[in-house]
């Protein structure tokens, strides 16, 4: 099965472009004003109509406002809307939108057990805890973790890059990975031979699963 990739966190035109023609299946846009990969609606609109087809365009939030997102989801389209905080399944579900809920992996996280309590969602994207931030810290959690078997695809973020994501393919063989700060050159600012070289690892890593 060929893993699926997401870059996240784009806030230039030219570096989403690059990143679509690479083939990567997802790109993210952050609407988190906190996070400095934050977009404006106005920006974010000129990120997605660059665009070419074929491209997913997922819009992340943080125990947003409803009418926020709902203003977001107006002016911009969006394919599918990833959830990145504490949202419970009923605000997940208010959107009519195809959704993926982040879990920042602790110790004790039951990723069965949430798998059935967000049932409907797209995947489950797991990424690293941290007690200050909601993502992007470019940090790693531990694999063990993860089950062997889940309901819903996973997603595997937290801490990867061009090195570490070919282990995390032969040893998790993720539905997807997500990378954000693996592949910048500043915060915010992708850096496109990393992208190059991220995407040519997975694409190498795909071709030795047997």
């Amino acid at each position: 099965m060929r893993t699926r990739v997401k870059i996240c966190g784009f806030t230039r035109v030219e570096d989403a472009v690059f990143a679509a023609r690479l083939g990567v299946d997802a790109i993210g846009l952050v609407f988190y004003p906190p996070s400095p990969r934050h977009v404006e609606i106005e920006q974010a609109l000129k990120i997605v109509s660059a665009l070419p087809a074929f491209t997913t365009v997922v819009a992340l939030f943080v125990d947003e406002r409803e009418a926020l997102i709902r203003e977001v989801l107006k002016h911009v389209p969006v394919d599918c809307i990833q959830f990145h905080g504490d949202e419970s399944p009923k605000a997940c579900r208010l959107y009519d939108k195809r959704y993926i809920k982040a879990l920042r992996m602790r110790n004790d996280t039951d990723v069965l057990a949430l798998a059935e309590h967000y049932h409907d969602a797209d995947g489950l994207l797991l990424d690293a805890y941290h007690p200050d931030a909601k993502g992007g810290t470019g940090s790693r959690f531990d694999w063990q973790l993860i089950p062997k078997q889940c309901s819903l695809p996973i997603i595997l973020a937290g801490g990867l890059d061009g090195v570490n994501v070919k282990q995390a393919i032969n040893q998790i063989r993720p539905y997807a990975v997500d990378v954000s700060s693996g592949v910048e050159a500043t915060k915010g600012i992708k850096d496109h031979e990393a992208m190059a070289a991220f995407i040519k690892t997975i694409n190498e890593g795909d071709g030795k699963l047997t």
